[in-house]
């Protein structure tokens, strides 16, 4: 078995690689109009039709590398393809711009299941992650429940209410930062609820 572990560049390149390359792609075309077997194309349609299968082969890429997919870029990639072909199929970026609500509204509601049967899902999908006690993975699954509940009304918002510019930047820099603020956020509850000085103690 080859034990040999990808450069550390190489896993936020493929994550975060596609998404800066759909930015960079619609600056360059939102203003041109393709016509493409007799029907025209805005350059939002062109763009999510090459970001569905750069974003798949770099999670190949990733899986290849790491040998690992979490179950949340799984479902992610499932869902680009959904509404991204759906957006390109109808000529329509509504669907794609309904994706993040789509994935928020799932997230939450998983992690809410979970909560009313007394699990914390999170914990399954991160346990190895953060060291967290039981009583800290409930009260933080609590918290980003209702804060994916709360991105999924505000991309909603944003993309019926705003221009395709202000969504793009948005869907691209906004929402990045705002899970960062959210985790940067839950510094108290993971000084709290860390189990790293119980595991100290007992060695």
């Amino acid at each position: 078995m080859d034990d040999t572990q990808p450069p550390k560049w190489a896993k936020p390149v493929l994550e975060f690689g596609p998404v800066l390359g759909f930015f960079a792609a619609y600056l360059w075309l939102k203003d041109r109009v393709f016509t493409i077997g007799g029907t025209e194309y805005e350059g939002f349609i062109v763009v999510t039709a090459g970001f569905i299968p750069v974003f798949l082969i770099s999670m190949g890429l990733l899986w290849r590398l790491t040998g690992h997919l979490s179950r949340m870029q799984v479902v992610t990639a499932v869902l680009i393809v959904v509404f991204g072909g759906l957006s390109v199929w109808f000529n329509d970026p509504r669907f794609f711009k309904m994706k993040p609500t789509m994935i928020y509204l799932l997230f939450g509601g998983v992690l809410g299941y979970g909560l009313m049967r007394g699990r914390s899902y999170l914990q399954y999908v991160m346990d190895g992650v953060m060291p967290l006690t039981d009583a800290g993975w409930m009260i933080l699954t609590r918290r980003l429940m209702l804060f994916f509940f709360g991105l999924a009304l505000l991309n909603e918002a944003i993309w019926r209410t705003q221009t395709e510019e202000i969504w793009v930047y948005f869907k691209t820099f906004g929402l990045t930062a705002a899970i960062f603020v959210f985790f940067m956020a839950q510094g108290a509850l993971f000084r709290d609820h860390s189990t790293e000085e119980t595991d100290t103690k007992g060695t």
